[in-house]
């Protein structure tokens, strides 16, 4: 590696602090969670508070004792902190220690790492982890910063500390080239989709909420989905059929969590721009969890970060089964629009409902009426009939047809398209042109 550090195992202190200040402080219960998902084996937890962190080691000199004892009393080889900490307090704390040091941050991108499964995720991991480490190199190389003298030694203009930073900066520029090409890639797989009118919904949510699960009853998929935090990081994508709607597609995207490192949001926003191009956000959230409305405000800070914020939104209380006299059920507002769903992904209860808001809130665009075909137009009223487009069919007395029609708009313009027909070239019998409605 590009730095000497203590040896790391998988016995662990946690050390949590409260700060007077902090509005929003990280949830103790979680900080076990995340180092449970990386493979940690808690030893010890170590709780504390304080006005302010210390500028040596973040925390004081009586808990840097305490930790030493709980190294020593369980033969700990990894202390994790629940805050991110500055390069020179991991340092000291290391060198005072004898023992590694991980933050919260570090503590994150290695569960990253261990998720990654695609080529994009393992790029947008590394590239997360160089810039993570990139502020970390003095730590090992404080024994070549200065160039050595004398025959043999004399090197060829700069620090092994100053060539590292260079070969860091050189794979980070490489690494956002990389990323940026699918980024692009992305973005003309979403413009075909635009020019296709072919919906996009998103499936966001707190990490560990149930998206893949959910993702894999829809679809009939095969997502991994484990109950551990940031199961799915790498985003996955399927065709569904809506009735009324026709073909969508689902996105399965990584989870958001509390305090998520900046430099992460970065490095994934070519999987959350998923999110940020959906016409439909599944917010999935834990209805069992006792920090329920604390994860959905997270979740709204995060969508404001990516700009997905004002994009409709339907919420879907998951794990319903772990309630007491809980059953499915559709909450609409006073407009009659759906606006949360009550359902269970892991019993397949009430994915009907959800199934039903959905073609509501997707199905903004739909085409309805009676159209008149004459006789010579038997080609359209079969391509209608083959979309399912067709309500009822009355023939009248000059052999024309009347149908009454209901499909999306874009169905409708890719039919008059395969005919070469323009659409204002269509007699409507029940009014001068179909009516399109705002929702089923």
């Amino acid at each position: 590696m590009f730095f000497d550090r203590p040896a790391s195992g998988e016995l662990a202190v946690l050390v949590h602090l409260d700060f007077h200040s902090d509005l929003e402080p990280n949830d103790p219960r979680e900080f076990e969670e995340l180092v449970l998902s990386a493979g940690g084996d808690p030893v010890a937890f170590l709780a504390g508070s304080r006005a302010r962190p210390d500028a040596k080691f973040f925390v004081g000199s009586g808990k840097v004792a305490e930790i030493k004892q709980l190294i020593e009393r369980h033969g700990a080889q990894l202390v994790v902190f629940n805050h991110s900490l500055t390069p020179s307090q991991e340092r000291n704390l290391e060198r005072e220690l004898a023992c590694r040091v991980l933050d919260r941050t570090g503590l994150i991108l290695d569960i990253f790492a261990q998720r990654a499964r695609t080529h994009e995720g393992k790029l947008q991991v590394e590239l997360a982890q160089l810039h993570h480490m990139s502020t970390r190199l003095v730590r090992g190389w404080t024994h070549l910063e200065r160039q050595k003298g004398g025959i043999g030694l004399r090197g060829p203009g700069e620090t092994q500390l100053e060539t590292d930073r260079r070969l860091l900066r050189a794979r980070i520029t490489h690494l956002e080239k990389r990323l940026d090409k699918v980024r692009k890639q992305r973005e003309q797989g979403r413009r075909s989709r635009r020019r296709a009118e072919i919906p996009l919904a998103s499936l966001v949510g707190y990490t560990n909420a149930g998206k893949s699960t959910l993702f894999n009853q829809i679809t009939s998929s095969d997502v991994y989905a484990e109950n551990q935090l940031f199961a799915t990081l790498d985003p996955t994508m399927r065709r569904i059929e809506l009735a009324g709607v026709g073909t969508a597609v689902l996105a399965d995207t990584v989870g958001f969590i509390s305090h998520l490192p900046h430099k992460l949001v970065d490095a994934f926003r070519a999987t959350l721009e998923e999110a940020a191009s959906a016409d439909l956000l599944l917010h999935i959230i834990d209805a069992a969890a006792p920090e329920r409305l604390r994860n959905m405000e997270q979740v709204g800070v995060v969508l404001e970060e990516i700009e997905a914020h004002e994009i409709p939104r339907l919420n879907v209380y998951n794990k319903i089964d772990l309630l007491e006299d809980m059953a499915p059920r559709l909450d609409r507002d006073n407009s009659g629009k759906p606006v949360a769903v009550w359902l269970s992904a892991q019993q397949n209860q009430g994915l009907a409902l959800l199934n039903e808001a959905m073609a509501e809130l997707l199905g903004n665009k739909m085409c309805q009426g009676v159209l008149r075909l004459a006789v010579n137009m038997g080609s359209l009223r079969a391509r209608l009939h083959r979309a399912q487009a067709v309500l009822t069919e009355d023939f009248l007395e000059d052999g024309s047809c009347a149908l009454q029609v209901r499909l999306p708009d874009a169905d409708l313009n890719r039919i008059l398209a395969a005919e070469s027909l323009e659409r204002e070239s269509l007699q409507w019998l029940s009014c001068a042109a179909p009516t399109l409605l705002s929702s089923l």
